[in-house]
């Protein structure tokens, strides 16, 4: 695994809000990396009353878009391993220049066959903090290709974007209705062999196109809170007595939920 960053990534991560880092798994960490994170996404969607997946109506426009499964590492020890792994933290951490890293919530994203395209949208307005430093790593688990629905960007929308937002629905453009000036901007397209690693601000604007193949295109990612976040207000994914007990304002410091992976 690829864990030390030279000076021009991490400058490059913080004027555009992404970096892409090609070999970042060997072959056999990639391997370990499908293998564990099929059988996760499997025993998730044979258990019907698992919840935390988006396929509850499987012809729905959003569960074509991409086959979604949240918090594999709450229910699956080889996902909790991969997941918990000091250097990703360390890799986040150090990109995003902050001192230390919980895990908001990891999730697969398994677009599959002639699957639909990921409307441009922002992550960090989906959760239950707000921060201009929070991060996400997006692994590819097969060749994303522009055939098959690989990661956009628009460079450098971190700097000027509000917490406004468009969901993942039928019209790609939503969310220039909230950023009309991000029209001018040029995507763009990031391949990503298998084992490549992406990661992204959660604030910088990005989606992908459509499966226009008939294999899957399957990653794996997970989203970083920085240490010392606080509650918005926004549930989100927090567990419900938790959720009913906070109030906004309150330090996201519960290492149950959200782990602290790296502090340095």
């Amino acid at each position: 695994m690829i864990t030390e960053l030279a000076a021009s990534q991490i400058a490059f991560y913080r004027d555009n809000g992404f970096v892409v880092i090609q070999g970042f798994l060997n072959n056999a960490e990639l391997d370990h990396w499908r293998c564990t994170t099929q059988e996760a996404v499997d025993q998730r969607l044979a258990d019907t009353n698992a919840g935390l997946s988006n396929q509850d109506d499987p012809d729905a426009f959003y569960a074509q878009v991409f086959t979604q499964c949240i918090k594999l590492a709450d229910t699956h020890k080889g996902m909790r391993e991969l997941m918990l792994d000091e250097r990703l933290g360390k890799l986040a951490g150090t990109l995003a220049g902050v001192d230390g890293i919980r895990i908001w919530h990891d999730q697969a994203l398994f677009k599959p066959p002639f699957g639909n395209p990921t409307a441009w949208h922002l992550d960090n307005p989906y959760w239950s903090f707000s921060s201009q430093d929070a991060i996400s790593i997006w692994v590819a688990l097969d060749d994303a290709t522009k055939d098959n629905g690989c990661l956009y960007y628009l460079p450098g929308t971190h700097k000027t974007a509000s917490y406004q937002n468009a969901g993942i629905g039928q019209n790609q453009a939503d969310l220039f209705k909230f950023y009309p000036q991000w029209r001018e901007l040029a995507s763009v397209g990031c391949p990503a062999p298998a084992g490549t690693a992406v990661l992204h601000n959660g604030l910088t604007a990005h989606g992908a196109g459509a499966n226009m193949t008939n294999g899957p295109r399957r990653a794996m990612t997970c989203a970083y809170m920085p240490d010392g976040s606080t509650f918005n207000g926004i549930r989100n994914v927090l567990p419900e007595a938790y959720f009913a007990a906070l109030k906004v304002g309150d330090l996201l410091d519960n290492d149950v939920v959200n782990p602290l992976i790296w502090h340095g």
